[in-house]
């Protein structure tokens, strides 16, 4: 028995050291050291661009409260902030996770200048943007692993749009502004640099812009909403012929409109497991049946404020919990419940435009829309929020991160930053411990903000330029061109020996997975206390504006057994989500949890 045990001793030093473990260590070492920070792309044939360098913003006077970027300093439970780019040359107002460990981000054309040149000295002509000759990029891609980046080429105005991926993994970007409201782009991932924004010759039938996209489980994507647009319409279209029949009326729409504030822009758009779409606007949501376009039901309104741009919240469908039954094909469908958070009071938006910055909500709620008679659950945040986001994490808790206390969304209509992230545990059964404060930033992150989950566990975060044009100096609150990463508590290096490293998938070939089928997934952990459970989640990356986490989805799979392999190794066997409903096709990320601390994640594709 010794002898066994002392070569699985071996085994686990060895799986160390080929797949090592994420610690703050590890990542703080690497490029994302502020002293060793790149350089944004420039190409070689290209002069510097060092006449847009802007001035970036000085730290808050609370910035002395920040933890160090390294692993030497003492442990923080409070999470960890690294500044991972000083500028990436754009503002990072829209940003989708691709399966291929990129990030695409982007901002719009009509800002001016960006502080990043096109390559191999391109430009853009434009007859409706500030510039009409631009030969800076308003959009790059990130690469999570290198911590480097390279501009993209957007044709027409991307600003203030909407995006999801299809189930081959392409991100199918809709609307825009001015000459880009109609327009659809297609952007294909690859592993090498060639790979640009694709610009379809269809358009839209309508032109769209704040409206918000969701796929669907045939594979389709629906675009809902817009400035003045109280319809929904598909991509692909349903014949080749694109004509006003394959649009779709939406009274809900025009009925959630306020006069002079709207109020109901980027609809928060939640796919049922029975196939219907959820719909959330100012205050109101209803089910609505998009292919036979009628609304089944009804719900009460959210008490307190509006909830919908610019009174900004967030919204994020909680996890989907597969257990016994309702994970096997024909089962009934999980429990499913929506979180709505923040807000602003209706008339903030003239208020704010006259200078007078009213306290944002401090409200969350919580509806669970498979009861035969919901109601609101309301709860209260720790401090004031309009302009939050809301990301789903392995674990199934809730970060709730950016905006400010004051005002509302919209061109310096927001004052007084939320620094600080707050945990919300879904799950807790006492609503007063389930908020949990943790430790600040030193960039305001305003309106044209974003942030989206990593595979690795941390929150890419970026964004902030609530001015109608780059601006760095002479303003309290300056275009941010920086990037940083957030690692939430889980990650801290008292927990690496809890943390699991997932070594193989059984039973999919090449991570493509079916519906209702059983896999198992082999894995290492350093430590393994007796009676706790493991959790295998899988989520699907969102595209991230306007604090809308657009087609963000997180399931639970049913474990059906495991088992332990040697002294750190293990075996876990799961179920795949029985229907389409439940997790439209794509690729997700997939973890497992143990107790509480998440392994680094991989690809899979339900297909």
């Amino acid at each position: 028995m010794a002898s066994q045990n002392h070569r699985s001793f071996i085994f686990l030093i060895i799986i160390m050291l080929v797949f090592p473990f994420p610690t703050y260590s590890s990542i703080s070492s690497s490029p994302f050291q502020e002293n060793n920070p790149l350089p944004f792309f420039i190409h070689p044939s290209l002069p510097p661009r060092s006449e847009f360098e802007p001035e970036l913003p000085q730290a808050p006077s609370d910035s002395a409260n920040i933890p160090p970027s390294s692993s030497s300093g003492p442990i923080n439970p409070g999470g960890l902030w690294i500044l991972l780019q000083k500028s990436i040359g754009i503002s990072a107002m829209h940003m989708q996770l691709l399966y291929n460990n990129k990030v695409v981000i982007f901002d719009r054309t009509d800002f001016g200048r960006s502080n990043i040149s096109l390559p191999f000295g391109r430009c853009r002509f434009s007859v409706d943007d500030k510039l009409r000759i631009d030969c800076t990029a308003h959009s790059v891609i990130y690469d999570i692993v290198t911590n480097t980046f390279r501009p993209l080429m957007v044709q027409t105005d991307v600003w203030c749009s909407s995006a999801a991926v299809n189930p081959d993994g392409v991100l199918v970007q809709t609307g825009g502004y001015r000459g880009g409201a109609d327009k659809i782009r297609l952007f294909t991932p690859c592993n090498n640099d060639f790979c640009d924004w694709l610009e379809l010759p269809q358009n839209l039938t309508v032109r769209r812009w704040y409206a918000s996209d969701q796929i669907l489980p045939d594979g389709r994507i629906i675009i809902v909403g817009g400035r003045r647009a109280f319809s929904y319409e598909f991509f692909p279209k349903n014949s080749v012929f694109f004509s006003n029949a394959e649009v779709y009326w939406l009274q809900f729409l025009k009925e959630t409109s306020d006069p002079r504030e709207e109020n109901n822009l980027y609809p928060f758009l939640h796919l049922l497991p029975d196939g219907n779409l959820f719909v959330f606007a100012n205050q109101h949501s209803v089910i609505l049946d998009y292919v036979n376009n009628k609304i089944l039901r009804k719900f009460p309104p959210i008490p307190g404020e509006k909830r919908s741009y610019p009174s900004t919240g967030s919204s994020v469908l909680l996890p989907l919990r597969l257990t016994g039954s309702g994970s096997r094909l024909g089962s009934p469908s999980p429990e499913v419940e929506v979180m709505i958070c923040g807000g602003a009071n209706g008339g903030s938006y003239i208020q704010a435009r006259l200078g007078v910055y009213v306290a944002a909500s401090k409200s969350c709620g919580r509806l669970r829309v498979t009861d035969p008679d919901p109601e609101w659950e309301m709860e209260t945040m720790p401090m004031n929020r309009v302009m939050p986001d809301m990301l789903l994490l392995p674990t199934g808790d809730v970060l709730i991160l950016n905006g400010a206390s004051k005002g509302s969304a919209g061109w310096e209509l927001a004052d007084d930053p939320v620094l600080h992230p707050v945990l919300y545990r879904p799950s807790e059964m006492d609503p007063q411990q389930r908020f949990t404060v943790l430790n600040p930033t030193v960039n305001p992150r305003l309106y044209h903000s974003s942030a989206v989950l990593l595979p690795d566990g941390r929150v890419l975060v970026g964004g902030s330029n609530p001015h109608a044009l780059y601006r760095f100096t002479g303003v309290k609150y300056p275009t941010d061109l920086t990037l940083e990463a957030f690692l939430p508590p889980y990650l801290g290096p008292q927990y690496s020996q809890l943390r699991p490293s997932i070594l193989t998938f059984e039973g999919p070939t090449d991570n493509i997975i079916s519906y209702g089928q059983q896999f198992s997934i082999t894995f290492t952990l350093g430590l393994h206390p007796p009676g706790q459970d493991f959790r295998v989640t899988m989520i699907a990356p969102s595209f991230t504006t306007h604090s809308f986490a657009m087609n963000q989805r997180l399931v639970m799979l049913d474990v059906v057994g495991y088992r332990q392999l040697s002294a750190f190794a293990f075996k876990v066997t799961v179920c795949a989500p029985p229907t389409r409903n439940i997790a439209p096709p794509g690729y997700y990320m997939t973890f497992v949890v143990n107790g509480g601390i998440p392994s680094t994640g991989v690809w899979i594709r339900m297909k």
